[in-house]
């Protein structure tokens, strides 16, 4: 795997970026509603009452953006083009419960829901895993999709993720009280480049 870090990428209506911190509360806030959060955020639920507090994140985020130039980070603040408006952010990640092999990684996206419904997570992802695979060199994506949350894994289907059908694991969600069912997909580099 080739690490070559976060580059601007840009697609037909986006623009995705290295993070900076002008964006960064804009995305904690879209973050922090709760069809957004619901099934993205996996932090101790302990930690819920912080979250919620910018104050206390700021400082987060401020080490997030030291490090969003390092060569082994690929996250990405997007844009849209024709105004310059932040609507989300879309990464690729090591995973502890999903990344057991090398050269894979997992994925992850939200967006502001004003702004869903119109392919931008479609187009989003498809420059992130063409990157991926074909610049830094990504072997594979393994990742999982909570049940409930339809929309994650048919894009996940859509990008041509394979879910496995004999198996499914439960995930702790922050700000859910019991363990959600989630599929589990993989997405391999030569079979995607078919």
């Amino acid at each position: 795997m080739n690490l070559l870090g976060t580059k601007e990428i840009e697609t037909d209506r986006l623009i995705l970026k290295i993070p900076t911190m002008k964006e960064q509360k804009i995305l904690w806030e879209i973050l922090m509603i709760p069809e957004v959060n619901r099934y993205y955020l996996d932090i101790n639920k302990k930690f819920k009452d912080r979250l919620l507090n910018w104050e206390i994140q700021k400082k987060f985020y401020e080490e997030k953006v030291n490090h969003a130039k390092d060569k082994d980070k690929f996250e990405w603040s997007i844009f849209l083009k024709n105004n310059g408006e932040c609507i989300g952010q879309i990464n690729s990640h090591i995973s502890s419960k999903e990344c057991d092999e090398e050269n894979t990684m997992s994925l992850g996206w939200y967006f502001n829901p004003k702004y869903q419904k119109r392919g931008y997570a479609t187009e989003a992802a498809l420059a992130m895993i063409n990157y991926m695979f074909n610049e830094v060199n990504l072997k594979k994506y393994k990742t999982s999709a909570a049940i409930p949350n339809i929309a994650s894994w048919k894009l996940m289907e859509k990008l041509g993720f394979i879910r496995d059908k004999n198996k499914t694991i439960f995930n702790e969600y922050t700000f859910i009280d019991e363990p959600v069912e989630s599929y589990i997909y993989e997405l391999n580099k030569d079979k995607y480049s078919k």
